[in-house]
């Protein structure tokens, strides 16, 4: 009899052990949100309130603009395949969404890459948020299911103080030498050739 009450008991402090444990981890969670300035097309993830990273994106073009608003992360998925209007893409370099998804709240938008880099930095997406291949998959491991995302229109006092630009640092100035100064170098001729159109990506 004494063996059986041993052992409820030790069954009994390893539960009221591990649910600490879990109230303990519940309260020191770390609460991260995801702020992107369409404006800026700029992504920045914060933690407790600090910047911990900014990533350049691409944000959706004017005929197909992203969402604005709050929501959250919904799914995230690895190397997924990409599927639209009956055309099924696997994982690799030709998918449109890249090596990782991020989808939000709202159907249909994400964070995701692109087989297109040309296009990070620009308005150029049918919605979604693109980011070049190494910060998608770094984002990837920073986040989970259930965090943040706003996703703000116009640049506003937050999101400028947020993204401002960091000021340039002074070169020292070279003192005067006696002999004369030399010709100016001559500016560099303008590359003349046209970028190339952006492929469609068929992609958000």
């Amino acid at each position: 009899m004494k063996a059986l009450d041993l052992s409820f008991w030790a069954v009994a402090a390893a539960f009221v052990f591990a649910f600490a444990m879990h109230a303990t981890a519940q309260d020191q969670q770390t609460n991260r949100v995801i702020v992107v300035s369409l404006q800026d097309r700029k992504l920045a993830l914060l933690e407790d309130g600090q910047v911990k990273k900014i990533y350049t994106v691409a944000v959706g073009k004017p005929s197909t603009p992203s969402p604005v608003g709050t929501f959250k992360i919904q799914r995230r998925v690895a190397n997924p395949v990409y599927q639209h209007d009956g055309i099924t893409v696997p994982p690799g370099p030709g998918n449109p969404v890249g090596t990782r998804w991020m989808g939000l709240s709202i159907p249909g938008y994400g964070i995701h890459g692109t087989n297109v880099p040309r296009s990070i930095g620009k308005a150029s997406s049918h919605g979604c948020i693109r980011m070049a291949k190494a910060d998608l998959e770094e984002l990837y491991t920073l986040v989970a299911v259930g965090d943040t995302v706003a996703l703000i229109g116009q640049r506003n006092e937050e999101t400028a103080a947020l993204f401002a630009p960091t000021p340039a640092i002074p070169q020292p100035v070279a003192l005067a030498q006696t002999a004369s100064a030399p010709e100016p170098a001559a500016a560099p001729k303008a590359d003349g050739a046209a970028s190339a159109a952006l492929a469609a990506a068929g992609t958000h």
